[in-house]
């Protein structure tokens, strides 16, 4: 498994490179595949569990969610963002086979609005200045976390630390990752125009958050009954589980630069 998993990644790696080198609307255009990708499963996983959330109303909530940031800047993204709560309550309250209609509204708004607003902050750390540079940052702090948590979780790990939704997860391996985001983090900045106290911080920062970004995809598969959200990528599961960690990582880099460094 670990080999498929390598290889895998290492297909993936050049193809993930090209789109964040480009920039703009090709970046958007891979962003958008992958959070379309992701809201697919997701709805697919809640009809699994036997909801019926609104997949071209989820569509519609992602792609408004990817484009939040720039909309915001227009003074336009929530008018839009509630005309179409109200279309998905209309459109609600004329489906007459749902057994719970409520819960079918809250799982299309809720699903597309996290992963599209989630992944919308993707593009939005691309389109600020030196922004590959800050995407391969929170990317590889990201692989990085995910890595050496795994790594000394499977060797030193003795202490459960969620054990309710991943029982393999260790304490070991959440300080494991805590050293792969810093160590990752300086890597990325001694390569690149990222200052390396802002390479470790925002390791650091990605490695806190990288545990509970997870654990909230495990917490919906568990719910939904099944091991991943898709089988898209051998060893890896779905998009949906490679997106779990890095909405959180994301947000938390954009900001970061936003707020700290500029």
């Amino acid at each position: 498994m670990t080999k498929t998993r390598l290889i895998t990644a290492l297909t993936l790696l050049p193809v993930v490179a090209f789109f964040i080198q480009m920039g703009g609307w090709w970046f958007f255009a891979c962003v958008l595949v992958i959070a379309l990708l992701a809201v697919w499963e997701f709805i697919h996983m809640m009809r699994k569990r036997g909801h019926q959330p609104t997949l071209w109303l989820a569509i519609g909530i992602t792609v408004l969610g990817l484009m939040s940031l720039p909309l915001q800047e227009r003074g336009v993204a929530i008018p839009m963002m509630a005309g179409l709560f109200m279309l998905s309550l209309t459109w609600q309250l004329f489906q007459k086979d749902s057994a719970a209609p409520v819960v079918d509204w809250a799982l299309t708004v809720a699903g597309a609005g996290y992963i599209g607003i989630g992944l919308g902050h993707l593009w939005g750390l691309r389109l600020l200045p030196d922004g590959a540079a800050w995407v391969w940052l929170a990317l590889f702090s990201t692989w990085g976390t995910d890595t050496y948590a795994y790594m000394v979780g499977k060797k030193l790990g003795r202490h459960k630390f969620f054990p309710r939704l991943s029982p393999k997860k260790t304490w070991e391996g959440v300080l494991g990752g805590i050293i792969g985001g810093v160590s990752l983090g300086v890597l990325v900045s001694s390569l690149s125009v990222v200052p390396l106290i802002d390479g470790m911080l925002v390791g650091a920062l990605i490695a806190l958050v990288d545990p509970f970004g997870d654990l909230s995809i495990s917490m919906m598969k568990r719910y939904a009954g099944v091991k991943d959200s898709s089988h898209l990528f051998p060893g890896h599961g779905g998009m949906l589980d490679r997106t779990d960690s890095v909405i959180f990582a994301v947000i938390v880099s954009y900001y970061y630069v936003l707020w700290v460094v500029f």
